[in-house]
C-alpha cells in the first residue's frame, strides 16, 4: 500500500500523450512517463485494501501492493527489484498491456483504480534511466542445451530464466530480427523496438544466442503468415542437438473472410500491412502497402484492428471505418458483477481517438470489384444479437467505398507444419496440447518438447505469454535438473 488515506487526498493521474496533430506526423512513442512527484502520488493512492485483487488480476501475479508502496516512499530501485520479481519484461507490458490488473484494483469498486500500469511505465523507465537493469549471467553452468523456438514474449521469457538457470539456451527466429509479436506486430507508435533491443541485448549478455532467418520444420506457411527465413531446421535435428525444446512460436494463422470478392487486389491480412511498416519505420524498404488518400475499412475491433488504424492515419488515409461483428458494449461496466474480473465494457484506444468512425454489429457481405481487378467498395449488413446467435436485419444492408480493406479478425492457432514437424498432440483449435498445472504441465505429447504461450493457449496477451515463457522454463529447469529454483 502506499499512504494510508492517500486514496481520499488524490485523483488518478493519467500518463500524458503528445498531441493528436503531433504524433501523427512519425512513429514514436507518443505517451510520456510520469513525472516523479506525480508517480509518488499515484502510488500513494493504493488503499490498504486487505486482500490486493490486483495481484490475481495480473497474469504474472505482479506483487503491486509492495511496489506502489515503494514508489510512494522514493525506493525506486527496491520497487524495480520487485517489479523484475516477477515480471521479466515490464518494459513491454508497462506500455502494451490492457491492465487487468487496475479492473480488478478494489479501489476501483467506487472510484478510479490505481494508475497501475502507469507506475509500472515509470519504474521500469526509471530503472533503465539509472544503470540498474543489467545482465544477470548465471554463476554456474549446467551443461544443459536448450532450443527456444520462437523470439516473442513467451520465448523471451522462457529463454532469459532458463540462461539464468545456467543453460546453454539458443533461440530461433524465422524473420530478420527478435521480438515475434513485438517487433512486427505492434507498431512502434505503442512500442519502439529499441525497448526490445535493449533487452536482447541484456540477453545475450547472459549467453542466450539468437538465430534468426531460422524457420523450424517447414517454410510451408499460411497465407499471411510473414517469413523472412533462408535456413530451414528440421524437428529432427533439433531432438538431436538438444536436451530439452520450447515451443513459443505464437498463434500466426489469421482469420479469414471467404466471402465474394475476397480475391480482389487491395485486401490484405493485417499483419500483411503491419509487418512491412515496421520493418521501413526500423529503416527498411518502404511499405508496399500505402493507403495515403485511400478509403480504408478495418474488419475486427480488436487491438490488431486498432493498430491497423494508428497507422492508416498516419498514412494519410482520406477515411478510416473499423467494423465490429458484435454489439456495442456499454460505456459503463456493471462492477456490482463483473468486478474484479476483466470487465465487458467499450474501449477506445488511442488510435480510435486520432481518427476513425467505428460501426458496430456490422457483418461484411461482399467485396466490389472496380472493373480493373481492384476493391472499390463493400456491402455489408447490420445484425442482430440473441441467444448467442447472430442474424441479419432485413433491409439493412449498404455499401461503403473501400480502397483498401484490413482483415484484422484475429489469429486461429499456430503454424500446422511447426506442430505436424515435432508430431505434437493438437487440441481441437490446433494449438499444441498442454497443460498448466500439476506435473509435467507444459510438456507435450512428445518428450523432451515443452509449449508455452500463444501456441498452446491461443490468441492472447503478451503479460499471458510471459507467464506461461516463465512458467515453462521452470518445468524444464525441473526436467533436466531432477529440481529447481526458478519461481512460478
Amino acid at each position: 500500500m502506499g499512504k494510508p488515506t492517500g486514496f481520499l487526498e488524490f485523483e488518478r493521474l493519467a500518463e500524458a500523450y503528445e498531441p493528436i496533430e503531433h504524433r501523427l506526423r512519425h512513429y514514436k512513442e507518443f505517451v510520456q512517463t510520469l513525472p516523479d512527484e506525480d508517480a509518488k502520488i499515484q502510488g500513494a493512492r493504493c488503499m490498504d485494501c486487505g486482500i490486493p485483487f490486483c495481484n490475481n488480476g495480473c497474469p504474472v501475479n505482479n506483487i503491486i501492493p509492495d511496489w506502489n508502496d515503494l514508489v510512494f516512499r522514493g525506493a525506486w530501485k527496491q520497487a524495480l527489484d520487485v517489479l523484475h520479481s516477477t515480471n521479466n519484461f515490464p518494459d513491454f507490458t508497462g506500455r502494451i498491456c490492457p491492465a487487468p490488473c487496475e479492473a480488478a484494483c478494489t479501489l476501483g469498486i467506487n472510484a478510479e483504480p490505481v494508475g497501475i500500469k502507469s507506475i509500472e511505465h515509470f519504474i521500469i523507465d526509471k530503472g533503465w534511466e539509472s544503470g540498474w537493469v543489467v545482465p544477470q549471467p548465471p554463476k554456474e553452468k549446467t551443461g544443459k542445451k536448450v532450443a527456444v523456438v520462437g523470439s516473442g514474449p513467451a520465448g523471451l521469457a522462457a529463454a532469459q530464466q532458463l540462461a539464468r538457470a545456467g543453460h546453454e539456451v539458443t533461440v530461433f527466429e524465422k524473420n530478420d530480427r527478435i521480438g515475434g509479436l513485438l517487433t512486427y506486430g505492434i507498431p512502434d507508435f505503442k512500442l519502439e523496438k529499441t525497448v526490445v533491443d535493449r533487452r536482447v541485448a541484456q540477453m545475450e549478455a547472459e549467453g542466450v544466442t539468437f538465430r534468426t532467418k531460422a524457420i523450424v520444420g517447414s517454410k510451408d506457411l499460411t497465407k499471411g503468415i510473414v517469413s523472412d527465413a533462408t535456413e530451414v531446421i528440421s524437428a529432427d535435428q533439433l531432438q538431436k542437438d538438444f536436451d530439452a525444446i520450447v515451443l513459443a512460436a505464437g498463434a500466426e494463422v489469421p482469420r479469414d473472410l471467404p466471402i465474394p470478392g475476397r480475391e480482389l487486389k487491395g485486401i490484405y491480412a493485417a499483419l500483411e500491412f503491419l509487418i512491412p511498416q515496421n520493418k521501413e519505420v526500423s529503416g527498411g524498404p518502404a511499405n508496399p502497402i500505402n493507403v495515403k488518400g485511400k478509403h480504408v475499412v478495418v474488419i475486427g475491433g480488436g487491438d490488431t484492428g486498432s493498430d491497423c488504424v494508428g497507422t492508416s492515419n498516419r498514412h494519410g488515409a482520406e477515411s478510416v471505418t473499423q467494423f465490429e461483428l458484435m454489439s456495442m458494449p456499454p460505456e459503463q461496466e456493471n462492477k456490482s458483477l463483473t468486478w474484479p474480473y476483466w470487465p465487458y465494457k467499450l474501449r477506445t484506444s488511442s488510435s480510435h481517438e486520432e481518427g476513425c468512425s467505428r460501426d458496430f454489429a456490422v457483418a461484411t457481405k461482399a467485396f466490389v470489384d472496380d472493373g480493373k481487378g481492384n476493391v472499390k467498395a463493400l456491402k455489408a449488413v447490420r445484425v442482430e444479437w440473441s441467444g448467442g446467435k447472430m442474424t441479419e436485419v432485413a433491409g439493412s444492408e449498404f455499401e461503403l467505398p473501400c480502397d483498401a480493406a484490413f482483415l484484422a479478425m484475429g489469429f486461429t492457432n499456430p503454424s500446422a507444419s511447426l506442430l505436424e514437424a515435432f508430431g505434437v498432440e493438437k487440441d481441437a483449435r490446433g494449438n499444441a496440447r498442454a497443460t498448466t498445472d500439476g506435473d509435467g504441465c507444459y510438456a507435450t505429447s512428445v518428450p523432451k518438447v515443452f509449449a508455452a504461450g500463444d501456441v498452446r493457449r491461443g490468441q492472447s496477451l503478451v503479460v499471458w505469454a510471459i507467464r506461461e515463457g516463465r512458467q515453462a522454463a521452470r518445468e524444464v529447469d525441473l526436467f533436466l535438473m531432477g529440481s529447481t529454483t526458478l519461481p512460478r
